[in-house]
């Protein structure tokens, strides 16, 4: 699977799970695995940096077991995005799929 290719259905579904509740990247990766996405680590955790830098996401960090785990959560701007990609992902979906 081309990795660039479906980058954008990847932080769509991202935000998506943010919003239904917080989220960190092991968890994501093994969601995304669920879909039939492959992501690493070194795909994961930029694409979940790149969202907060972008302001769509916010953290806060938690030591869970002697770790420092990074836990996500949707801002009212990834809301906002997250809101119009469904309808355009709608509309593309009713295009392709005729």
């Amino acid at each position: 699977m081309n990795r660039k290719f479906f980058l954008g259905f990847i932080r769509i579904h991202i935000l998506h799970k943010a919003s239904q509740g917080e989220i960190y990247g092991v968890q994501m990766i093994k969601e995304l695995e669920n879909h039939g996405y492959e992501v690493s680590p070194g795909t994961m955790y930029p694409i979940l940096h790149a969202l907060e830098r972008e302001g769509f996401l916010k953290s806060r960090k938690e030591n869970v077991q002697g770790k420092i785990r990074k836990y996500y959560r949707i801002t009212g701007k990834g809301q906002k995005i997250l809101t119009e990609s469904r309808k355009k992902v709608s509309e593309l979906t009713r295009e392709i799929m005729v």
